[in-house]
């Protein structure tokens, strides 16, 4: 098996309101839902996401970006690591635009 990181991808242009609370409460318990029937793939719940600084050659800055949270799924191919978040109540249920899912390699060794 191996690992994946699904990143949760927000809106390209947030309307910036919260959606309202009986939204909230059918979305947090459709991903509790999703997080009991697929226990077994998960190998780290992650969470979400809050503001970004990014640091590079010219020091730190704030920036933004459409990260809105994270999880490290199991799974046996990259295929079957994104069938895994069809129907998610990210997007099905909140306002999110869609869940990213990347495979994470090995770091290489030395020669």
């Amino acid at each position: 098996m191996k690992n994946f990181l699904g990143i949760y991808m927000g809106q390209e242009n947030p309307a910036g309101e919260r959606p309202d609370p009986a939204t909230i409460a059918r979305g947090m318990a459709a991903w509790h839902k999703w997080m009991d029937d697929h226990a077994a793939s998960v190998v780290t719940t992650g969470g979400p996401l809050g503001k970004t600084k990014k640091t590079g050659k010219d020091g730190i800055a704030d920036i933004r970006n459409r990260m809105s949270g994270y999880i490290i799924v199991q799974a046996e191919t990259h295929e079957a690591a994104a069938k895994l978040f069809e129907g998610h109540p990210h997007f099905s249920i909140f306002p999110g635009d869609s869940v990213e899912v990347m495979e994470c390699l090995p770091i290489p060794s030395l020669p």
